[in-house]
């Protein structure tokens, strides 16, 4: 166990969390809402520190991260864990554990581990990911301390709803992230995630305003989020208070976990919300889940020439020099070498 990092104790040994935006009040003895952090005896404290539940080598582009390093190789890892519960979640045998197995949970791997591990894989990032980041804080905070001393970018690929001071503690460690943008509307979120659009929507405007590059992400699920005038609002969003800089990545959706009913996105829908970004003043929208469509490939938003042709989480061809378009020398946004 560690203590764990912002928190406020209170009266009568109860503890105030402040790492995620739910701000649970905890008594003693008894968990938060992410189920992984306990108040002992006035103290609270995380569970699984150190305790890796996943561990493994992504391509940066499965994050997905479509503008950081392409092509490059981010080690991944994962504790078990979340704060939301998403219907629709695909890690839920690691991000929804039986309360009794979060603290045997996983196998020991400490930060300075992970930094070896990553530098002798040639790994140039190292991506917190597959269930939720912000509820292993501690762990991923040590391990991006060394991973920038190292030379490595840190990855967040989050819910975001990690409070302001949390974030401002590890921005300057951080170099990119991708966000899940679930849905817009209050209800989705209420009914179909367990949290609240407006926070995330905060959350969204902290990370620009930290200057952390930014992903968006929208699992398209059909019949729950997939009206216009959501696709709409996302992208309204993402355009006038993120930049229109900031790539969204429109993802088909299949039946899992709690949702096995729903149907798989038809890929009409992917094109019409990608239609929706662009004429919202997007200048990079990828369609995911959906290889060979040719909804991955990155174009200049001046001349629409070829930047990045993908396959899925391979890079076919990478056109980009310097940062700058080949054919009319424009300046592409993103991380690059």
């Amino acid at each position: 166990m560690k203590e764990a990092m912002f928190y406020e104790k209170l009266e009568g040994g109860r503890v105030r969390c402040g790492l995620c935006r739910f701000r649970c009040l905890i008594d003693i003895g008894q968990r938060g809402h992410c189920t992984v952090r306990e108040n002992r005896d006035g103290v609270l404290y995380s569970l699984v520190y150190g305790r890796a539940v996943a561990e493994q080598i992504d391509p940066i582009e499965k994050k997905p991260l479509f503008h950081v390093l392409p092509g490059s190789r981010s080690y991944s890892v994962a504790t078990v864990g979340c704060n939301f519960r998403c219907l629709q979640c695909q890690n839920y045998r690691i991000s929804q554990p039986e309360t009794a197995s979060v603290e045997i949970s996983g196998t020991f791997l400490a930060p300075e581990t992970i930094v070896e591990g990553a530098l002798a894989a040639g790994c140039r990032s190292i991506s917190y990911t597959y269930t939720e980041p912000t509820i292993f804080f501690e762990y991923a905070y040590d391990t991006a301390v060394l991973a920038r001393a190292a030379g490595l970018k840190n990855v967040f690929v989050s819910n975001g709803y990690i409070t302001n001071e949390a974030l401002a503690s590890i921005a300057p460690y951080l170099d990119a992230a991708n966000i899940d943008l679930k849905g817009f509307s209050a209800t989705f979120y209420n009914e179909v995630v367990g949290a609240s659009l407006n926070e995330v929507l905060d959350c969204l405007r902290e990370y620009r305003r930290l200057g952390i590059w930014l992903e968006i992400t929208t699992l398209i699920i059909p019949n729950l989020n997939d009206s216009e005038e959501q696709l709409r609002g996302i992208a309204h969003f993402i355009a006038s208070e993120l930049g229109p800089q900031t790539p969204w990545h429109v993802t088909q959706f299949y039946p899992t976990f709690r949702l096995m009913d729903a149907p798989r996105t038809p890929v009409a829908t992917l094109r019409l919300a990608r239609r929706i970004g662009l004429e919202a003043g997007l200048r990079y929208v990828y369609e995911g889940n959906v290889p060979g469509e040719g909804g991955e490939n990155s174009c200049c938003p001046s001349c629409g020439g070829l930047l990045i042709k993908r396959y899925g989480y391979i890079i076919e061809k990478n056109l980009i020099a310097r940062g700058k378009c080949p054919g009319c020398g424009r300046a592409v946004e993103g991380l690059w070498e």
